[in-house]
């Protein structure tokens, strides 16, 4: 039998804890355990939900062998989607080495440091809605910012969103621009500053020059920021492009800029086939989770040597 007092610390802790346990299932478990039960569900909203068992994951992950014995993906817009995801990820190597670079520069004493670190840190801010109509102006073939720089020295301009052979590395510009002064050149500030200078004296007695002060004792230092920002960087890269790409491309051109993200959109909630969206949302977390052990495995072996 508990005692009173012990009672009462009991029920005190599980009243403070109540409300994250409540919202932890109300808002993550319970809609998970939804989406999970719906992927095996064909559900168009507006009629009951009618078990197809495993058909959304054979319709969306499957093939099929062709009159001509050639083999055909059941769902070929998913792998299209997933090759655009994963290319648009790209961009995370270019993110954090750019990071990195300017928290180097702007943590050394140099004048106005602090207003350089607030205008590269403002892109991160400001993303959203009105980023993305902006970017969208400056890519605009006819009126745009970058047609009319490269018009003034006689360079035509490509149709940055509207050529499927420009509009991912627009998108993944407009990434660049919004990441590389971000939280992750915040981390490396921080951690820069952590780094003791007697290391970098001991480097210099040594003879090192910059380059290899860098490689020896910068590199080494700042590895868990960089392992925390590849597998941030990754989980939210393959989760992300439904915002941006409803608002600048549409999905196009031809599929072009579509992601996993804007295809689950669409399926729900245009074509309103929620069990089929569901079902990708379930592939999409594997794989991310994926990605991740494998991240661990080996980002997270060389951060602990």
């Amino acid at each position: 039998m508990l005692s009173m007092r012990t009672l009462r610390k009991v029920l005190l802790v599980a009243a403070f804890l109540a409300p994250n346990v409540i919202g932890f299932l109300l808002f993550t478990a319970g809609p998970v355990l939804a989406g999970v039960v719906l992927s095996f569900t064909s559900w168009d909203l507006l009629t009951p939900p009618r078990w197809v068992g495993t058909t959304n994951f054979v319709n969306l992950l499957g093939f099929y062998t062709d009159i001509d014995g050639s083999l055909q993906a059941r769902d070929p817009d998913f792998w299209k989607y997933l090759y655009n995801t994963v290319f648009l990820l790209l961009a995370l190597p270019v993110n954090i080495g750019t990071s990195l670079f300017l928290a180097v520069v702007l943590v050394k004493k140099i004048r106005f440091s602090n207003f350089y670190r607030l205008i590269f840190f403002m892109p991160s801010i400001l993303a959203g809605v009105s980023i993305f109509y902006l970017w969208r102006w400056i890519f605009n073939p006819n009126y745009g910012l970058f047609n009319a720089l490269l018009a003034a020295v006689g360079v035509e301009g490509p149709g940055w969103l509207t050529d499927p052979l420009w509009v991912k590395p627009a998108l993944m510009l407009m990434q660049c621009w919004i990441g590389v002064g971000g939280t992750g050149m915040i981390l490396y500030i921080a951690a820069l500053k952590s780094i003791p200078a007697e290391l970098y004296e001991a480097a210099q007695m040594d003879g090192a020059g910059p380059w290899h002060e860098f490689w020896a004792v910068t590199w080494p230092s700042v590895m868990p920021i960089t392992f925390f920002l590849l597998v941030m960087g990754t989980i939210g890269g393959l989760q992300s492009g439904v915002e941006s790409v409803m608002i600048m491309t549409g999905g196009g051109p031809n599929g072009a800029s579509t992601t996993l993200g804007y295809y689950i959109y669409t399926k729900a909630f245009v074509d309103f086939e929620m069990g089929y969206a569901a079902s990708i949302s379930i592939i999409l977390f594997f794989i991310i989770l994926i990605l991740t052990l494998i991240n661990w495995k080996y980002g997270g072996k060389n951060v602990a040597d």
